[in-house]
């Protein structure tokens, strides 16, 4: 295996009660302490797709893509850049969005923060079957709670951005297909006045750009001030190899924009297949209090350079400004550019702050003794119905049993934390009396509704219990492993090492035996799965009844997920 070498009221007052504050996982689980001098990449591992940041005096928030999980659009704090904190959700109330049956992928695109007169603004989209539902949400507190959605009519296209210009006015960024576009997948940049007290578009609407590479996937659109001059920064190229950044500049801001010619300003399209970090694009830049700037940026971490498992992640990275030398040109224009040295993402800065240092990985444990879910833990689509309970029987996790199952686009039983490192290890306990040959709960790897494993005490058609592996792959169900079982509480365990996942089971949590062979992951891969996937892995915890109806649970005693990887850097060594 090659690694890459040097990515709702009574509902709604128990649904609240499921998420609260949890120490443990966070981002800064992410493989390991930076060197005294340096930090590592990525700053926030484990699908972490599509940042963007912004600054409030000393603190840094910053906000990443969610799709069809929920609660929606993390929101992280940091004061050092290089050390993440999950502190809530821009989208905890299944009201705000319609989450409860959109398809693996759909759902909460890329969302921008920014902070204006002491109010945080995120904007996003919500992709229902193709239909694009072009939202903003507020708060005076980045950990929440956010406003009700204001729904922006008339704004076609994905990813918007909002910029607040210092002449009072406010203006909506975002992209389009072209009335006469080109080819397949070509996208333009437009730009409209909004009145941010209503967040209806007035005016005129402007079309600027199409970027650099003639508008393919055009997207991710921001836009900068700065010395009088408005940048206007786009993602181009779509999200894998050929990603790429590139920048244009107006003394207007409804331009006309001129391209910098020295765009692409960041892309590892012209790398090899072989590079530690692929797909390197959507960034937003932040300036810092002295007057330096970084930018945050996706990129991909592949396995064998093809598998990226983890989905997305978010990057740091410095960025300088810098002065055109040609002397013949009436007007030298000032252009960023994005890690000065190397032109490339590298996996190793200087940190931006030398008296903080990035902090060692914290293990995630949940004992479930809080009367809330930990911030860590998400559910696949906004549930329908509570199924998490943690009152009945206090110290444990309940789950009610659903007949929702993997199925595309049924919400179902499961919970479960973002797998955040290519080595990693999970261990629950797990109470369960399964009352047919319908009935299972346990850990559950998942990439989406086309790819999980199962590892499940289930009911037996003979009425015993049994202990199962199986890999659910493209609506088609393997039994790996089919063992009896004479009890109802096993430990259940789940280690992973990059492209190979290990399952195992314990009468003790001392004792372990093997549960099936090892499983080949690169199911996982959205290079394995095909068509649209831009989520990452989650582990986490399952029950159902498989299309029956029942009053059975499931009781868990915690769950426990832990970074195997000494250093940070180990993932490509």
């Amino acid at each position: 295996m090659r690694l890459l070498a040097p990515s709702r009221g009574a509902w709604l007052a128990v649904l609240l009660a499921w998420l609260a504050p949890c120490c443990g996982l966070g981002a800064n689980a992410a493989d390991g302490a930076g060197t005294a001098a340096t930090f590592g990449n990525p700053i926030i591992s484990g699908f972490a797709p599509d940042p963007s940041i912004c600054r409030a005096g000393d603190d840094f928030y910053l906000v990443n893509s969610s799709f069809e999980y929920f609660p929606g659009i993390p929101v992280y704090h940091s004061r050092d850049l290089v050390n993440w904190r999950l502190i809530g959700y821009a989208l905890h109330d299944p009201a705000q969005a319609d989450l409860s049956a959109v398809k693996s992928s759909d759902g909460i695109h890329a969302s921008t923060i920014r902070c204006h007169q002491g109010r945080f603004y995120v904007i996003t989209t919500n992709n229902i079957d193709g239909r694009l539902v072009n939202f903003v949400v507020t708060a005076e507190d980045p950990a929440g709670p956010w406003s009700a959605p204001q729904i922006i009519d008339g704004a076609p296209g994905i990813d918007p951005s909002l910029f607040f210009d210092d002449d009072g006015r406010a203006w909506y960024v975002g992209n389009h297909v072209p009335p006469d576009p080109e080819f397949p997948g070509q996208a333009e940049i437009w730009l409209q006045e909004i009145d941010p007290q209503s967040m209806r578009l007035v005016g005129d609407r402007h079309y600027l750009w199409r970027g650099c590479c003639g508008g393919t996937w055009a997207e991710g659109p921001h836009i900068y001030k700065r010395k009088g001059y408005y940048y206007l920064l786009i993602s181009e190229g779509g999200t894998s190899y050929e990603h790429a950044l590139a920048i244009a500049i107006s003394k207007n801001i409804t331009g006309p924009y001129q391209n910098n010619p020295r765009n692409p300003v960041l892309s590892h399209r012209q790398l090899s297949y072989g590079h530690p970090i692929t797909g390197v694009g959507h960034a937003d830049l932040v300036e810092l209090q002295d007057g330096r700037w970084y930018a945050v940026a996706l990129g991909w971490r592949l396995v064998d350079g093809v598998h990226g498992i983890l989905g997305r992640e978010t990057f740091l990275l410095p960025v300088n400004w810098e002065t055109e030398p040609h002397t013949w040109k009436e007007e030298r224009l000032d252009f960023p550019v994005f890690s000065p040295l190397t032109g490339k993402l590298e996996l190793r800065y200087s940190l931006p702050f030398a008296d903080s240092p990035q902090a060692a990985p914290t293990a995630f444990h949940d004992d479930f003794t809080t009367p809330r879910l930990g911030l860590e833990w998400n559910f696949r689509r906004s549930p329908a119905q509570p199924f998490v309970d943690l009152s009945a029987r206090p110290g444990t996790l309940r789950l009610q049993l659903q007949p929702g199952a993997l199925a595309d686009r049924a919400p179902y039983s499961f919970t479960g934390v973002r797998q955040r490192h290519f080595r990693f290890e999970t261990v629950t306990r797990l109470e369960f009396a399964p009352a047919g040959a319908n009935e299972e709960a346990g850990l559950i790897v998942i990439q989406n509704d086309r790819s999980a494993f199962l590892a499940t005490l289930a009911g037996g058609d003979d009425g015993s219990a049994r202990l199962r592996l199986r890999q659910s792959l493209q609506g088609q169900t393997t039994t790996l492993a089919d063992l009896p079982f004479d009890g109802s509480d096993a430990y259940l365990r789940v280690s992973g090492n990059y492209l190979e996942y290990r399952f195992a089971w314990s009468r003790d949590g001392s004792a372990w035996h093997e549960l099936g062979p090892p499983a080949d992951c690169t199911a996982l891969s959205p290079a394995v799965l095909g068509g649209f996937n831009y989520t990452g892995v989650f582990v986490g915890l399952f029950a159902s009844s498989n299309g029956e109806a029942s009053v059975n649970h499931a009781d868990l005693d915690f769950f426990r997920y832990a970074a195997m990887a000494a250093q940070r850097d180990e993932w490509y060594q």
